[in-house]
């Protein structure tokens, strides 16, 4: 690994960190917030290795206290909350957003929004279907359009960090 590579999986760290803390709460729970998208876009400028890389210290540095989550939390109780499990899924899809292409990308979302979606019903008792419908499906329009303008955003800067 170069120390370019580096700067940049901190770089997109501290964007995702950013973008992630702005946030709408919803009266479901699980507020609006563009973690998706940033997520998504380091995916795809980073690739599959250093996207995923680039999630997971931040992952690590909410879970060691940063406020870098939602609403301004952090910690390791964030993990085994009712959002929990989209944390664990944000890895799943910085990864498959690292084949830069749209389709797999929404397949990292899919398994994102499930493993959120689980953890949820799980720790609220709630019905699958009913935990789908709450916490799910009302963010899907909005986290496919994220991955949409991640990935030609992506694109972009990929050209001009890269030379290509």
């Amino acid at each position: 690994m170069k120390t370019k590579d580096i700067t940049y999986i901190a770089i997109f760290s501290a964007i995702i960190s950013i973008l992630s803390i702005i946030s709408i709460p919803t009266p479901l729970g699980v507020p609006f917030t563009l973690q998706t998208f940033s997520i998504s876009l380091a995916g795809f400028v980073l690739g599959k290795k250093y996207g995923t890389l680039s999630t997971i210290v931040y992952l690590i540095l909410g879970s060691i206290g940063l406020p870098v989550f939602a609403g301004l939390t952090g910690g390791i109780s964030s993990f085994i909350s009712v959002t929990g499990g989209f944390l664990f899924g944000f890895i799943f899809l910085s990864f498959f957003c690292g084949f830069n292409n749209i389709f797999y990308g929404i397949i990292g979302l899919i398994i994102c929004h499930l493993l959120g979606v689980i953890q949820f019903s799980f720790l609220t008792k709630t019905h699958f279907f009913n935990s789908l419908v709450l916490v799910s499906i009302p963010y899907l329009i909005k986290d496919i359009l994220s991955i949409f303008l991640a990935y030609f955003i992506g694109k972009k800067l990929k050209n001009i960090i890269y030379n290509k």
